[in-house]
């Protein structure tokens, strides 16, 4: 018999201003893997730390994480719910672009300020998200280099309506065999890399480019949606925690063995093959918030730094960029940890400010002029084109 799974309660968007979290722990998952990304950034330009840079040597996998995330959170977001597209995009640019828009400003005053020339062409195709598309290092991080994600995020969502409306994700088994030919399909990725002799046009097509990354959403999307439709993961948060963290601790004697500029390093291979195990994590981190269970990850400051981590991961190589032009690579550990923390304080207190005064109330005015969700009309159909309302009449639904 199968086992009945009770309801979730609805999803409020994580980010969504002014409101409360709906799957706290997710938010709070964000900080850690916006940590992870800022780690691995100082330990490969300013210096490693004993241990810590070993764990973290391949930390640019916490992006891979975001974008498992993103779609976890859209998919169980929006399945069902009767949203314009044109409305859902809106939502979407309000939450990303003035503090994209922002930050490059500053990144490039800081270029500036530091001698160094920047493109026009690299800054357009920044602020119009373009530039990861674009197989040219100057155009990917001539604007400000960590927006690159969000060059891929606006393709996923300018995709996502498509996606959650795949005949092959309306079924439990069309789900499961998507998610298998998906990971399927980044190990084939990974190992085509072989064929490609240029490092560098191997570099962005298998780490920056957008069709490449939307394995890594769509396996979110996935996930959100057999979530919202009543499937749970049979490994529990702190499991799915350890399995990440042994992929990480694998990485280690990997690195020493290839090089990272050899297509089987880990360097690629640790962004492609870790989406399962993000999307396993995601998952189990959702199933304890919906079952009210403490996770440790929810907790006031936890979904606090949270909502800060989108500003951290932002701001966070700017101050770095400030840091090396004054200092330089350091030489011991005691100076290399003093910068570290310079780093970390400077830039999570310069994020707090930018959540709070740019990113908090300009999502709000966007969201405020923009478009809004029409009224249904009598006969239960929206005026404009919506997100398709999939039935499973045999899961048990969310209202």
């Amino acid at each position: 018999m199968r086992r009945r799974v009770p309801p979730s309660p609805p999803l409020r968007p994580a980010t969504a201003p002014g409101g409360r979290d709906g799957l706290p722990s997710l938010t709070g998952l964000r900080f850690w893997a916006a940590l992870v990304v800022v780690l691995y950034h100082l330990s490969r330009q300013v210096g490693p730390l004993p241990v810590v840079s070993d764990t973290v040597w391949y930390g640019r996998s916490g992006v891979t994480f975001f974008f498992v995330l993103s779609g976890f959170v859209l998919a169980w977001t929006y399945d069902g719910a009767r949203v314009p597209a044109k409305v859902f995009l809106w939502r979407r640019f309000a939450r990303v672009w003035p503090l994209c828009a922002v930050t490059i400003a500053l990144s490039v005053a800081v270029w500036a300020a530091l001698g160094r020339a920047v493109s026009a062409k690299a800054v357009v195709a920044s602020l119009l998200l373009v530039h990861a598309w674009i197989p040219d290092t100057v155009i990917l991080k001539g604007g400000n280099p960590a927006a690159w994600s969000l060059s891929d995020e606006a393709w996923f969502y300018l995709v996502f309506p498509l996606l959650v409306a795949l005949p092959a994700l309306r079924s439990g088994r069309g789900r499961r065999w998507t998610a298998a030919l998906v990971c399927a399909a980044a190990v084939l990725v990974w190992l085509g890399g072989s064929l490609i002799t240029d490092g560098t046009v191997r570099g962005w097509a298998l780490d920056y480019l957008p069709l490449t990354r939307t394995l890594h959403f769509l396996l979110g999307v996935v996930a959100g949606l057999a979530f919202k439709r009543g499937w749970r993961p049979r490994t529990g948060l702190w499991p799915a925690v350890a399995l990440v963290i042994g992929w990480h601790l694998v990485l280690i004697p990997w690195s020493g063995a290839v090089p990272d500029g050899l297509w089987y390093s880990p360097y690629t291979a640790s962004q492609l093959l870790s989406a399962p195990l993000f999307a396993l994590l995601v998952a189990a981190a959702a199933q304890a918030d919906a079952e009210g269970r403490v996770t440790g990850l929810g907790g006031t400051w936890a979904v606090r730094l949270g909502h800060w981590s989108f500003a951290w991961y932002l701001v966070h190589e700017i101050v770095l960029r400030v840091c090396l032009a004054r200092f330089g690579r350091t030489e011991t550990v005691l100076s290399t940890a003093l910068v570290w923390l310079a780093v970390i304080v400077v830039s999570l207190t310069l994020s707090a400010c930018a959540h709070r005064w740019v990113e908090h109330p300009l999502e709000r005015l966007l969201r405020r002029v923009g478009p809004v969700p029409p009224e249904p009309d009598p006969g239960g159909h929206a005026a404009e084109r919506a997100f398709p309302a999939h039935s499973e009449p045999s899961v048990p639904r969310g209202s």
